[in-house]
């Protein structure tokens, strides 16, 4: 198991820091969210499962050759003993860091859902309490604060809720853009995959890359949605929707992709932006999704990334 373990390791650094690395750096995923979204997920997955799977079959050397029935046999050798002979304070270190990484993100994703779903419900009471409904849209409500706010509220009773100052802030065109835009958070189940992340960052604040990586998911689910909002949408409208929204929360502004682009004018593409002004440069700069046999060879490089840790401890 010793051959497993090192190539876990390897798999897991690599997972840990260049692949998350460039993945960030990275342009294509802006043409197709979609499949950069599957990556991360992936990279989280075959991480964890790389790190902990190193750390265990590291750990059970001395307990046997096969992962399967060093774990059957380690719980009463541990309890009544004695440990086989060649068992080092190394071995035991390797298996109390499997235990409590493994017990450490469980534990972690247990506390964020419940937290995020109490105060989700929370929220969604103050809303019906403190907000009037939209007519003729079910499940749209409206609040009395003249920032310009849309987000989603998910769960059985899914919520979407629009503020005051954006319905006076867009044009009817605009709003409507807003609204797909929430929509399709919702139907997409976009809260779970941000879920997903935060509790990864959470369980791991001092990991850089867990930052990144939730920095780097949160775009892609904004740009997924506009996608869908690009159905019913035009780019330029919807452009003008993010860019108004934004410089009015921000107070600055992320609207000059938009008048370079109805100018002809502007690069092609733009360093060291916001996420709204990567979403307007999205807009207004439209590129092609990436090529299919791309896009299927990506998949398959994920599906791999998942196989190999799963093949290493399966086949330890």
């Amino acid at each position: 198991m010793l051959v497993a373990s090192i190539i876990l390791a390897i798999v897991a650094i690599l997972l840990a820091w260049p692949v998350p690395v460039m993945l960030a750096d990275a342009h294509w995923p802006r043409r197709s969210p979609g499949v950069a979204l599957l990556i991360w997920q992936t990279i989280a997955v075959a991480g964890g499962l790389s790190m902990i799977g190193s750390l265990l079959t590291f750990g059970l050397i001395p307990f046997s050759s096969s992962l399967i029935r060093g774990l059957v046999s380690l719980p009463p050798l541990i309890l009544s003993g004695p440990l086989p002979p060649g068992t080092g304070i190394i071995h035991i270190f390797a298996l109390s860091s499997a235990l409590l990484l493994t017990a450490h993100l469980l534990l972690n994703l247990l506390v964020t859902a419940v937290r995020s779903e109490r105060q989700r419900r929370r929220h969604r009471s103050l809303v019906e309490l403190l907000s009037t409904p939209l007519q003729g849209r079910p499940g749209t409500h409206i609040i009395d604060s003249p920032a310009p706010v849309a987000y989603c509220l998910p769960g059985a009773r899914t919520v979407t809720v629009l503020s005051e100052g954006l319905v006076s802030l867009l044009d009817a065109e605009q709003l409507e853009a807003v609204i797909a835009h929430e929509r399709a958070h919702l139907r997409q189940q976009h809260h779970l995959v941000l879920l997903a992340f935060q509790s990864w960052r959470s369980a791991l604040p001092w990991f850089p890359i867990a930052t990144r990586a939730q920095a780097a998911v949160s775009l892609l689910v904004e740009l997924l949605a506009d996608d869908e909002s690009r159905r019913t949408t035009d780019d330029l409208t919807l452009a003008l929707a993010i860019s108004l929204v934004g410089s009015a929360e921000t107070n600055t502004i992320v609207a000059q992709p938009l008048a370079e682009a109805v100018a002809g004018t502007g690069s092609e593409h733009l360093v060291g932006l916001s996420a709204v002004s990567v979403r307007v440069d999205r807009l207004v700069h439209p590129e092609p999704q990436l090529p299919l046999a791309m896009r299927g060879v990506i998949v398959v490089v994920t599906l791999l990334l998942l196989a190999i840790p799963a093949a290493l401890l399966l086949a330890s």
